[in-house]
């Protein structure tokens, strides 16, 4: 009979299930959890392998007759910005983000509704409840806070800090070799700013100043309208058969 150690990661598998990316394809995905005094480490260890986080759980496409979904991060030292994200930095110029504890608020929440509502009307995440905000913000045994973008004001370069409601919001993970963008939501009214982007542009500046080599981005898949906005972060890395590879 064989035993583990109780602190071993178990993985299970989902069921099958329509896939949110590809028409026609189904996934599934194996899981672990991640509790117990190993959890930033195992973490560590699975993001680098191409496993992302939700709340306590760690998990990665395993579609049966697919691999689409490729893990991707940015090359924080080498990445310089087109043109047109440099115009997206100085059109949000007068945001500042600030990092704070992973502690849920009811303007974020009320910011989220919003988001959802506008973005992902048909999504699974759209009957989310404040209790299920709470619970993805701050059910975590891992290295993790908040970034909360708000507008500059008269005292922000004193303090550093950002004054009215939050305009976009980053739930970030703290690596020992980068940043992971867990979830971001922005002011759907707000589209001019292209807020999404300016979050990642932002971290990437954040990684950098950490002396942080990489940004965790997720899944890039393509053929996905929806992801296709990853693929313009380069140089980038994404997880092949045969391990990280550059893409220019």
């Amino acid at each position: 009979m064989t035993s583990h150690p109780r602190d071993a990661p178990q993985f299970y598998l989902t069921a099958p299930s329509p896939c949110p990316y590809l028409p026609g394809q189904q996934e599934r995905k194996v899981f672990t959890h991640l509790v117990g005094r190993r959890a930033r480490d195992l973490n560590e260890i699975l993001t680098q392998g191409g496993f992302r986080r939700s709340q306590t759980i760690a998990y990665r496409p395993a579609c049966e007759t697919c691999r689409a979904c490729i893990s991707v991060r940015v090359v924080v030292n080498d990445f310089v910005p087109s043109p047109s994200q440099r115009r997206v930095t100085r059109r949000n110029r007068d945001l500042v983000g600030q990092p704070q504890p992973n502690r849920p608020a009811s303007e974020q929440y009320a910011l989220f509704r919003r988001y959802l509502d506008a973005r992902h009307g048909d999504g699974g995440m759209v009957d989310m409840t404040v209790l299920d905000y709470a619970m993805m913000v701050e059910d975590s045994h891992v290295e993790t806070h908040l970034v909360v973008y708000r507008k500059r004001g008269p005292d922000t370069a004193i303090n550093g800090r950002g004054i009215g409601a939050p305009v976009a919001v980053c739930l970030t993970d703290v690596l020992s070799d980068g940043l992971s963008m867990v979830y971001s939501f922005y002011e759907p009214g707000e589209a001019d700013r292209s807020l999404g982007t300016y979050m990642i542009l932002d971290h990437i500046e954040r990684a950098r100043l950490l002396g942080l080599p990489y940004l965790y981005l997720g899944y890039w898949v393509e053929g996905s309208r929806k992801m296709d906005y990853k693929a313009k972060f380069a140089p980038q890395e994404r997880l092949m058969p045969q391990g990280w590879a550059r893409v220019e």
